[in-house]
């Protein structure tokens, strides 16, 4: 009897067990890739990723290059998938530069999503791609709050990230279009795009340098965190912000002194946390079966409502761009 006892319970042990490892096993793992280290805007996705994977019960992590170069990522994307991680989600510093070793990745089941920027012209080396806003929206965006800022006339410019970025790059083409075929902005000039490879120093050595080889210019957009920070540095360090105006897009914790100051006027982004939340549940309900990922699948992120699959596998987060400006940027943290 003894014995029969003890072989019982050592079968529900065994089974407890297996049970507890089966459970640990279909636990989805993310990890997320961004850009590079030390670029705030990413610290907000990252914070949103965490708190998604709190509630849907996935265990994340984030791995960075240090530098935000088109081939830098590919040593942190070759090291997930030898580990066999369920999700790599990643901010492509280039468009086409990860193709290969994001399809050995997909090869071997895992879950490829670019986020916050797509692998523009190789969407078919991803799986989806989470975006926070619709693209084609933000160069037209700048234009215009940068165009009613300077009273549609005069030279400006373009501080951008990297000269490979494919968010920057679909965003710049954009502007130019918008520059060229409306009537509007026919007296707005752009003499230059200028790159600072997303580093604080790189960035403000760039706007120096646009200051200094074009004294008549009236207006600067920076679609790039770092580079839009680092600008405002300049403009305000040399006494230029009547002069030159400045807009583009950043955080509000990082722009609001600048604001507060009369620096620039206004500025625009988007919520990168919701970002990072919206990612942690697509990625989840993917990967366990409870969504499709298919142009048209329609699925709940608390917070942000219903949340629509686009055509080509592409996901908003939000409809539109939101300015901040001194009226309501301390409505925001972060």
């Amino acid at each position: 009897m003894l014995r029969k006892t003890l072989l019982l319970g050592l079968s529900l042990g065994l089974a407890l067990t297996a049970a507890v490892g089966a459970q640990a096993a279909d636990k989805v793992s993310i990890v997320y890739i961004p850009k590079n280290t030390g670029n705030p805007y990413f610290d907000s996705l990252v914070k949103g990723f965490q708190d998604g994977c709190a509630k849907v019960g996935c265990d994340f992590d984030m791995q960075a290059p240090a530098t935000a170069e088109a081939t830098s990522q590919i040593p942190f994307i070759t090291a997930q998938t030898q580990r066999g991680v369920g999700v790599i989600a990643i901010s492509p510093n280039s468009p086409d530069a990860l193709n290969q070793v994001l399809d050995r990745a997909r090869s071997r089941g895992i879950l490829v999503l670019a986020v916050n920027g797509d692998l523009v012209g190789n969407l078919d080396h991803r799986d989806a791609g989470i975006l926070p806003v619709d693209f084609t929206k933000t160069g037209p965006s700048q234009v215009e709050l940068l165009g009613s800022q300077i009273n549609y006339e005069g030279e400006i410019a373009i501080l951008s990230a990297t000269t490979d970025a494919p968010d920057q790059n679909t965003w710049i083409a954009a502007m130019k279009d918008s520059l060229a075929s409306n009537p509007k902005y026919a007296k707005m000039k752009l003499v230059a795009v200028a790159y600072g490879d997303d580093d604080p120093q790189k960035s403000t050595t760039e706007m120096e340098a646009l200051i200094q080889k074009y004294p008549n210019l009236k207006g600067v957009i920076s679609p790039t965190t770092v580079g839009v920070a680092a600008a405002a540095q300049v403009l305000q360090t040399q006494g230029k912000a009547k002069q030159i105006t400045l807009t583009g897009l950043g955080t509000p914790n990082q722009m609001r002194p600048f604001i507060k100051d009369g620096t620039l006027k206004a500025f625009q982004l988007w919520s990168p946390y919701n970002e990072g939340l919206l990612t942690s549940y697509f990625a989840v309900g993917v990967k366990n079966g409870t969504i499709k990922n298919e142009p048209g699948t329609k699925f709940e992120v608390p917070g942000l409502g219903e949340i629509t699959i686009g055509a080509d596998h592409i996901i908003n987060t939000q409809a539109e761009l939101t300015t901040f400006d001194a009226g309501n940027i301390d409505q925001f943290n972060f």
